[in-house]
């Protein structure tokens, strides 16, 4: 199963320091029954591609959290076997938790497939959509479409090789 983890640029440091993504259980959203279900879609590219905006989403909360950060979106895109991720489990109740899954024992990170974040021209507009994250849960509209503005730029791909780069 593909599964996408979000992550932050720090997060990626200590990442590739360590060897493994995170701590079990790991947070990650991938294809579910929930996802198909609320992107109602059969192409799988989509729904992957559905599955890694769901990641970014939650990389931006991750970034929100974390003032020193740089503000650039991460998300690592890794197989794991099937057995290792328990899909939706929250019960598919929180429209937020769509397509979330938990991942169990370690990940390695020399597993990933690729690497996905924003670029430097991203961080103005990922910078304001952090700070406005909660004002748009709590119903701002004009928070929300800041929020949205992140979400206008494409993750780029990196290759494994890349990660030192990244991580500067």
């Amino acid at each position: 199963m593909r599964v996408y983890v979000p992550l932050t640029l720090p997060g990626l440091a200590q990442a590739h320091r360590t060897g493994t993504l995170g701590s079990s259980p790991l947070t990650a959203y991938a294809v579910t029954p929930g996802l198909r279900e609320w992107y109602v879609s059969d192409d799988i590219e989509e729904l992957e591609y559905a599955a890694l905006s769901r990641a970014a989403a939650a990389s931006l909360r991750l970034l929100a959290a974390d003032p020193a950060a740089a503000r650039r979106r991460v998300v690592v895109a890794v197989d794991v076997p099937d057995g290792a991720a328990t899909a939706d489990p929250d019960g598919g109740l929180d429209p937020d938790s769509v397509g979330e899954v938990r991942v169990t024992g370690p990940v390695p990170l020399a597993k990933a497939a690729a690497v996905h974040a924003d670029s430097d021209e991203a961080e103005p507009d990922v910078t304001a959509a952090a700070a406005a994250l909660g004002a748009a849960d709590m119903g701002d509209d004009d928070a929300q479409f800041t929020v949205d503005g992140a979400e206008d730029h494409e993750l780029l791909w990196y290759g494994l090789q890349e990660v030192p780069h990244l991580i500067g």
